[in-house]
């Protein structure tokens, strides 16, 4: 039977942060990607509430959440998803993250250690120094609203290669909207922080799987944002971290192949060991 999903607000000092919550048992908490909101897991949303309860949330400054009042770093946002599960009354979760979710659980996971059961890492780039001042060329860029409207095409065509249909474009476009006019704050956090993450990575000693989709590594080498090879800092830096592949996945893999990503996370979470 399909779990309902619902939403509700958070209040912080900095402003509200939208949640989804559904489900009931252990915890997993996801943290989506840039420049996307907790969309981006609607579809494995109700396959993971069969088994846990589960939590999504919008980051400060993407999707129904908030523009935060400053920049805020990828230790702000962890701060911001222990706020939420103090709220919640969680006191130890497991939790999933991509690209930009991966480097803010990979984050909770190094400074509150004692809250994370299990960790799942999905596309955690390897940026190096070439990656990371692109990453502000993207910053600065930002997304900006042109008066002839051409953004909106651009942003539309932007994923069509590897989108796969227009009702998932559109929900994309639809959080790329929400961003325009604004900093791209993540953008920023993840550079950053993109130079540290292998030390502070070492920190994480948490049973660890790491998820790849390898269409999204080699786009990302493509767009000069991140070697391929570079990824395996991440390896290094969790030796004991389980790692999966998905050959087709791609940037849009969360909702594109829910149930063999699920299913992944279901058994790393099930496994004893």
């Amino acid at each position: 039977m399909k779990q309902k999903i619902k939403r509700a607000f958070l209040d912080t000092e900095d402003g509200q942060i939208l949640y989804r919550i559904g489900g009931e048992g252990e915890p997993l908490l996801l943290l989506h990607m840039n420049p996307r909101s907790s969309d981006e897991y609607r579809e494995l949303m109700p396959i993971f509430a069969q088994h846990r309860r589960v939590i999504a949330m919008d980051l400060m400054g993407f999707g129904d959440s908030d523009k935060p009042p400053r920049m805020y770093t990828i230790a702000d946002y962890a701060k911001t998803a222990i706020a939420l599960l103090d709220e919640l009354g969680i006191e130890k979760t497991s939790i999933l993250g991509n690209h930009t979710g991966a480097f803010v659980a990979g984050e909770i996971a190094a400074t509150y250690g004692d809250r994370v059961e299990k960790l799942i890492l999905c596309n955690v780039a390897g940026f190096g120094e070439g990656g990371q001042a692109e990453l502000f060329r993207k910053f600065e860029e930002g997304f900006k609203i042109q008066e002839d409207g051409s953004h909106l095409m651009k942003r539309w065509l932007a994923r069509s290669r590897y989108v796969g249909s227009a009702e998932l474009n559109h929900r994309w476009v639809l959080d790329d909207l929400k961003c325009f006019g604004h900093p791209l704050y993540a953008v920023w956090a993840v550079g950053n922080y993109c130079l540290d993450a292998p030390q502070r990575f070492r920190a994480i000693k948490c049973p660890t799987l790491i998820i790849w989709g390898m269409d999204d590594v080699k786009e990302f080498e493509k767009l000069s944002l991140a070697k391929a090879g570079d990824r395996y800092f991440l390896s290094q830096a969790i030796p004991h971290g389980k790692v999966v592949e998905f050959a087709q996945g791609t940037i849009c893999m969360m909702n594109q192949i829910p149930e063999e990503i699920a299913q992944a996370v279901i058994d790393f979470l099930n496994d004893s060991e």
